[in-house]
C-alpha cells in the first residue's frame, strides 16, 4: 500500500506541476500582419522567438512555472524562405526567429511568472522603448487583482513631431523621450536615477494619458505593474476595448 500511496502522490505531484504551465493566447487583430518577437530572460525563447501573424489569427505558446520573458510586434516585414529578413520597426537579430530583443521603439508586453519563491504572476505593457503598435493582455482566470493592460491607442496618430519615426510616407513609431533625446531626465539616469529624483515629463504623461495602464517612464510602477495568480493570458495586437 505504502509504494501504492508514493506512486499516486508523485503523480499527483507531476500533474500539478504540468498544469502550473501557462498558455501565452497570442492574437492579431490589427488590419495588417504582425510578426511577434518573443525574448526569454530565461529558459528557451517561445515560438522560436518569432512568426508571423496575419490579421485574424492567433498562435498560443506554452511557458514553464517561473519563465521570464517579453513579447513585441514587429511591423512591415519581408523574409525570404531562410527567415533572414528585416523589419521597419521593432526590428531584432536573428531574422524571423528573434535571437536578442526589439529595436526601439517598440511596445513591449513584460511577464514574470510564478514560481520559486512567488506564487503570482507579474506582467505590464511598457512604452518605456517608445511605440510601435497597440498592445493589450488580458488574464483569462485567475486571482488576485488580474486587471487589465494595454495601449488601445494608437500613439502614432499623435505623436509629437520630434519622437516620429517616418517610413512610407507616414508615423510607424513614437521614440520615447529618452531614445529621441538621451539625457539624464528623460532616461532616469544620473543624478535622475532614482524614483525620487526622476519624475514624470510632458512626454511621458502624455504616453499615460493616452495609456493609463501601460508603463510610461522607467519608473511609473505604481499604476502599471500587475499581478495575477493562476491563469492563461490573452495578448492582443491592435486590441478594440
Amino acid at each position: 500500500m505504502e509504494i501504492s500511496f508514493f506512486l499516486l502522490l508523485t503523480l499527483l505531484l507531476l500533474g500539478t506541476n504540468y498544469s502550473s504551465a501557462t498558455v501565452f493566447r497570442v492574437e492579431n487583430s490589427c488590419s495588417y500582419t504582425v510578426w511577434p518577437g518573443t525574448l526569454s530572460g530565461n529558459g528557451a525563447a517561445l515560438g522560436q522567438g518569432g512568426f508571423a501573424l496575419s490579421p485574424g489569427q492567433s498562435l498560443s505558446l506554452t511557458a514553464p512555472p517561473g519563465w521570464s520573458g517579453r513579447f513585441w510586434g514587429r511591423t512591415d516585414c519581408t523574409f525570404d524562405n531562410a527567415g533572414a529578413g528585416k523589419c521597419v520597426t521593432g526590428d531584432c537579430p536573428g531574422g524571423l526567429k528573434c535571437t536578442g530583443g526589439g529595436a526601439p521603439p517598440a511596445t513591449l508586453v513584460e511577464f514574470t511568472l510564478a514560481g520559486g519563491n512567488s506564487d503570482k504572476d507579474f506582467y505590464d505593457v511598457s512604452l518605456v522603448d517608445g511605440y510601435n503598435v497597440g498592445m493589450g493582455v488580458r488574464p483569462e482566470a485567475g486571482t488576485g487583482d488580474c486587471q487589465y493592460a494595454g495601449c488601445v491607442r494608437d500613439l502614432n496618430e499623435n505623436c509629437p513631431a520630434e519622437l516620429q519615426v517616418a517610413g512610407g510616407g507616414k508615423t510607424v513609431a513614437c521614440k520615447s523621450a529618452c531614445l529621441a533625446f538621451n539625457a539624464p531626465e528623460y532616461c532616469c539616469t544620473g543624478d535622475h536615477g532614482t524614483p525620487q529624483t526622476c519624475s514624470p515629463t510632458k512626454y511621458s504623461a502624455l504616453f499615460k494619458s493616452a495609456c493609463p495602464s501601460a508603463y510610461s517612464y522607467a519608473y511609473d510602477d505604481a499604476s502599471s505593474t500587475c499581478t495575477c495568480a493562476g491563469t492563461d493570458y490573452l495578448i492582443t495586437f491592435c486590441p478594440k476595448t
